[in-house]
């Protein structure tokens, strides 16, 4: 009866094990799929924002309005202090979208006219990637890669977008009278879906300029609570108008810094920022999120004798301790504020000086989707998703290209910059050197004192990756300005 007994017991405690080992079994089966949940990315891209506006970047109460909400995103995560673009709008939009150099795609200079530009069909923007990774996509904002047929937002992988698709600065085109008389077409706000003809939705005109941000905002909250809802991964680009030309804040902050249009304009993003923040951690999706704030190229200067418009409408940004604003290949140009935050995944207040370009976002933020990056071209970003979690300190990139237009203006290597080429302002005078001025960013950051000599080392230290670069063009031509579709590369 003992030994009856005795193997009851035993079965009892080996059937308890075997269901102890199968909970463990599919506890370990359920783990990854909640670590492999794809995280939702809010994009915030300012336009024309210099380094030095942020609170987080010393600038905020000396600007003229404290950066609360913007500050708490960099504490709260990554903050990058040498983050690099393209000096102008439509190159630096081209090479964020697609995680190549612009020259690449055609789009290195600014369109001027009323001609064709933008992207090609051919090349593959961060939203297409995205969507094939099973991302709803929503565009709410500033374009500048198309306004034809075939080159809007929804042809590139958006599924909705409500914006502009050039810049602000044609707001004030109706106001003048010159204008009027040309017979030339107003920018119109649009909106659009993926598959439909975009919606011509009222003029952009100064009387909307003031208002659009807060649309924007509207819209990328609307998207972000529906994807929610619906359980659906998301992708929100929010190329905001502002910092652009015209500064004019929304009603609803005109004089409410105390300190003029701009200081109202800058509490006008930060309360736009912690508004989306806010919307996160409402639905219940901020630990999943990754949230970048940064912006296309340093600021304007435009002065009241430059401009049309009245003095407190120019625009005077601030690039920090960097030189110069955008149109040029400074770094205050090229360096913009970036902060990027993910709870649970990136440390809190963690802040590098390690050189990153806003192409690498492509390729990085692919591998935190579960995205493809195309193999059939050249992509210029670097993946460095191990170094933006932390998980080392360095970001595998050592310099970049500088470009103004489809011009090499220099190179940047570490702590160095060559300049073959200078232009001291965005109508400055342009100088070309025979033999290259060399900076030291660390200890000149206006990047005046030419230390060529000694320090001719640089030179063969820094030249290889520009050497790698034109034979890389050679191989792999551009995509021509101004082509149209179809386009397929030449060697394909």
């Amino acid at each position: 009866m003992a030994g009856k007994e005795g193997y009851q017991t035993l079965y009892r405690h080996s059937k308890a094990a075997i269901w102890l080992l199968l909970y463990l079994w599919m506890a370990c089966f359920s783990l990854p799929a909640s670590a492999e949940e794809k995280p939702n990315i809010l994009l915030v891209f300012l336009d024309n924002f210099g380094w030095g506006e942020p609170g987080f970047n010393g600038g905020g109460v000396i600007r003229g309005a404290a950066t609360l909400s913007i500050d708490r995103l960099a504490n709260e995560g990554l903050r990058l202090t040498n983050f690099n673009v393209e000096v102008q709008c439509t190159p630096s939009r081209s090479a964020i979208m697609t995680g190549r150099y612009a020259v690449r795609s055609g789009n290195g200079t600014v369109p001027l006219g009323e001609g064709v530009y933008g992207l090609v069909q051919w090349e593959v923007t961060m939203a297409e990637m995205l969507a094939e990774a099973g991302y709803a996509t929503g565009m709410f904002g500033k374009w500048h890669l198309g306004r034809t047929e075939g080159r809007f937002p929804t042809d590139q992988g958006f599924d909705e977008w409500y914006g502009v698709p050039n810049s602000t600065d044609e707001s004030v085109y109706s106001s003048l009278p010159d204008f009027v008389e040309s017979g030339l077409s107003e920018t119109y706000v649009m909106d659009a879906t993926k598959g439909s003809v975009p919606k011509k939705v009222r003029p952009y005109r100064l009387d909307y300029r003031p208002l659009i941000d807060r649309d924007l905002t509207d819209r990328a909250i609307g998207f972000m609570q529906r994807q929610a809802e619906a359980g659906k991964p998301f992708f929100v680009y929010l190329p905001y108008t502002a910092t652009h030309f015209p500064t004019m804040p929304h009603p609803d902050f005109v004089g409410k810094s105390g300190n003029g249009p701009w200081s109202d304009l800058l509490l006008q993003i930060d309360s736009y920022v912690g508004e989306l923040l806010d919307t996160l951690d409402q639905l219940g999706i901020a630990q999943n999120t990754i949230v970048i704030f940064t912006a296309d190229n340093g600021p304007e200067a435009l002065s009241s004798g430059e401009s049309s418009m009245t003095v407190e409408t120019a625009i005077h940004g601030s690039a920090g301790p960097w030189r110069s604003t955008l149109f040029t290949g400074y770094e205050g140009a090229l360096r913009v504020p970036f902060a990027m935050r993910w709870p649970g995944k990136i440390e809190p207040g963690r802040v590098s000086d390690e050189i990153v370009h806003e192409m690498d976002l492509f390729p990085s933020l692919a591998s935190f989707s579960g995205g493809k990056v195309p193999s059939d071209r050249v992509i210029d970003g670097v993946e460095m998703s191990g170094f933006l979690l932390g998980q080392t300190d360095k970001s595998g990139r050592d310099g970049f290209i500088v470009y103004m237009g489809n011009d090499i203006f220099g190179v940047k290597w570490k702590n160095w910059k060559l300049h073959f080429k200078e232009q001291t302002g965005w109508n400055g005078v342009l100088r070309e050197y025979t033999m290259p001025r060399l900076y030291n960013l660390m200890s000149d950051p206006q990047e005046r004192d030419n230390v060529l000599f000694p320090h001719t080392w640089v030179p063969k230290a820094a030249l290889p990756q520009l050497v790698e670069h034109v034979a890389s063009l050679k191989k792999y031509p551009p995509v021509p300005t101004g082509a149209t579709d179809p386009y397929r590369p030449p060697n394909q």
